[in-house]
């Protein structure tokens, strides 16, 4: 069964209004969930990798006091999602827009989920994102929630930073930022770092660690970030 109609089992048992916390547990539809034969699998992560991505949009869209039916295409855009799936995508959105409780709820109860697997919490950044700056733009109120998001992930201000710096404008992007490193970093370890990230970040390990297949975008473009940078460097090193 693909995310879309685990998400779609598991949404209907809830009303419009009703607690999101219960499908980022995966409290809602537990039964139709592959698990994947211990707590914190692979399968059993991935409604709640969802679920989390699409309710802190829509409360990273009410971020600047205003929400629009652009708000819901830019996760459609982000990930192509098909027609049918957007349904099941908006209903989530929606009962996230009218649930009272705040993102600050939701970024807690997706980091005590994922403890001890803090890359999948780096995957669910990366997944908001895409989404913010599917207008092709970053917000400053965007870039402000993103920030307290990670913070209540656990990650510092230098590992956010890191994290945006994949997401800005090409032109203005420091290689060095989009790999995580200093200038200083020698040759034989700016290889190795290189090498690590892309082994970390190929689709087939995103999806070991509870990112669904059809999040396959974040993987392939952050690690053409990643190649990108690295090449820059590499070019301007001579190496």
């Amino acid at each position: 069964m693909s995310i879309w109609g685990k998400l779609a089992t598991a949404a209907a048992e809830l009303s419009i209004g009703g607690q999101i916390g219960a499908l980022l547990s995966g409290g809602a539809g537990k039964d139709v969930l592959d698990h994947a034969g211990k707590q914190g699998g692979p399968a059993e992560n991935e409604v709640p990798f969802t679920v989390g991505v699409i309710a802190l949009s829509a409360k990273m869209a009410k971020a600047d006091g205003v929400v629009t039916g652009d708000e819901v295409n830019a996760f459609k855009d982000a990930f192509k999602v098909s027609a049918v799936a957007m349904k099941h995508a908006a209903r989530v959105f929606n009962l996230a827009k009218q649930d009272v409780a705040g993102y600050e709820a939701y970024a807690e109860q997706l980091a005590t989920m994922f403890k001890g697997n803090r890359k999948l919490l780096e995957d669910v950044l990366e997944g908001l994102f895409h989404i913010a700056k599917a207008d092709e733009a970053l917000h400053p109120q965007e870039e402000q929630f993103l920030g307290q998001v990670a913070k209540r992930f656990g990650f510092t201000d230098t590992e956010f930073s890191y994290i945006k710096a994949r997401h800005i404008i090409v032109g203005k992007r420091n290689p060095y930022d989009v790999l995580g490193v200093k200038p200083s970093i020698s040759n034989e370890e700016l290889k190795s770092h290189y090498r690590r990230l892309v082994a970390e970040n190929h689709p087939d390990k995103l999806m070991a660690r509870g990112v669904p297949e059809e999040f396959v975008t974040i993987a392939i473009e952050k690690v053409a970030t990643i190649n990108e940078a690295y090449d820059a460097i590499a070019k301007y090193r001579a190496i």
